[in-house]
């Protein structure tokens, strides 16, 4: 199945990976994401060139856990930034639009996690150690 991102999205993604890394990099900085968090997003962006091909239900899940901690730092972020300036912050409203890219992704991959079960489910009967099945593009 394909993921499709448009630019900003993929931008807004690619952003927070990085910015997440930097922050990780940054000796004695408190990282809100756990180090195999960190790992789990870094592997992500190597993906984010274009649409993304999902493969399998556990390839979903494992991007929707990275898209999920990217999400849910940049929330953080954005609040502390409101929290430290105001809303109409130029960083503050950046952060926003990050996160809303970044949530609409997370969004679309939770419709695709659902299909991709209901597919399993007809296919197997219920039986999810089908969740390696194949989801051609």
């Amino acid at each position: 199945m394909i993921l499709h991102c448009n630019f900003e999205e993929l931008r807004a993604l690619s952003s927070a990976i990085e910015l997440m890394a930097t922050e990780a990099g940054r000796s004695g900085a408190a990282v809100a994401a756990p180090p195999e968090g960190v790992a789990k997003v870094e592997q992500l962006l190597p993906r984010l060139t274009g649409d993304v091909s999902i493969e399998t239900l556990d390839d979903q899940r494992r991007v929707r856990e990275a898209v999920g901690i990217l999400v849910s730092d940049l929330l953080r972020r954005l609040d502390d930034k409101v929290l430290e300036f105001h809303p109409a912050h130029e960083e503050a409203v950046a952060l926003y639009f990050d996160y809303a890219h970044g949530r609409t992704v997370l969004h679309r991959l939770d419709r695709m996690g659902a299909q991709m079960e209901a597919i399993i489910d007809l296919i197997s009967a219920g039986d999810h150690s089908a969740a390696g099945l194949s989801f051609p593009d």
